[in-house]
């Protein structure tokens, strides 16, 4: 299983990837949760640019991907999984689960810590929240992230299998939990306790810097509820509350390729700590 996977892992997600983005789209224009403020057509163009920009230059970096690094860790025995010879039914689901705490970890980071923030205010400034945005991430912080996936597959020797599983995963739940689709609410409350659900997420993607600081897990929900950064709603209603980040608003800065790729160069490092940040309305930059 494991040669199958890594000829075929470029296939493997391509192929989810496609399948569950048509269903979250068709989703997204038959219940829609939220009314948009910008273009569809623009947004879609440019985030999709970034996304295809992105494949690109991981191809460019890591030929290997991620799934080439676990075989490369299986063969020299390098690992925690593979140092301790665990079998495959209890390597494979322990391995997602340390894999998505690790997730969840690099993403309170790139809140904390202001040079990080300024790579992943790309992926906050979108002014709407759709499936296009759950892939809407600098160039830089990709190969970062791609960094830090590669040291814990080294350092946790996960099976190919567990990759690409949680790869498919991680890739399904973020378009899902940031699709601007409506769920019924009894199913939000029950659902939410095993898969991060839209309406979780977006109270992250508030401008409001205590919601921002909220509901980091892109794929299971225990991190947040475990750590304390876990809350239910937002202010201001799903409806009636304000996605984005203040002071990055203008359409050719946050809508289209060209501001995506300089926003991190724009303004000023300033402080930034997890939960305790507040808005200034003197503060033209607030970061």
């Amino acid at each position: 299983m494991g040669a199958f996977v890594h000829d075929h892992e470029a296939t493997i997600r391509l192929s989810f990837f496609l399948g569950i983005f048509a269903v979250m789209a068709a989703w997204e224009m038959l219940a829609p949760r939220r009314g948009l403020t910008v273009s569809k057509v623009v947004r879609w163009i440019n985030n999709l640019g970034l996304v295809a920009l992105n494949a690109i230059i991981l191809r460019l970096f890591f030929p290997a991907a991620a799934v080439g690094i676990a075989a490369f860790a299986a063969d020299q025995g390098w690992g925690l999984l593979n140092y301790f010879q665990t079998p495959a039914w209890l390597a494979i689901p322990a391995a997602v689960i340390a894999m998505d705490f690790v997730i969840w970890l690099q993403h309170v980071m790139v809140h904390a810590i202001p040079l990080l923030w300024r790579l992943h205010r790309v992926h906050h400034a979108d002014p709407d929240y759709d499936v296009t945005t759950g892939a809407r991430f600098h160039p830089i912080e990709i190969i970062l992230s791609m960094l830090i996936k590669s040291a814990t597959i080294l350092l946790l020797g996960p099976p190919a299998a567990a990759v690409i599983i949680f790869e498919v995963l991680l890739n399904a739940t973020a378009m899902f939990n940031h699709g601007n689709v409506r769920l019924p609410t009894r199913i939000d409350r029950v659902l939410r306790w095993f898969v991060v659900t839209p309406d979780m997420h977006r109270v992250h993607h508030s401008v409001e810097d205590d919601e921002t600081n909220s509901n980091f897990g892109f794929n299971l929900p225990w991190w947040d509820r475990m750590f304390g950064t876990y809350r239910h709603q937002p202010r201001g209603g799903h409806e009636g509350m304000t996605i984005g980040i203040h002071g990055h608003r203008a359409p050719r800065e946050v809508s289209w390729l060209p501001g995506l790729l300089a926003l991190p160069f724009r303004g000023k490092i300033s402080g930034y700590v997890i939960n305790r940040r507040q808005w200034s309305e003197a503060q033209g930059d607030r970061e």
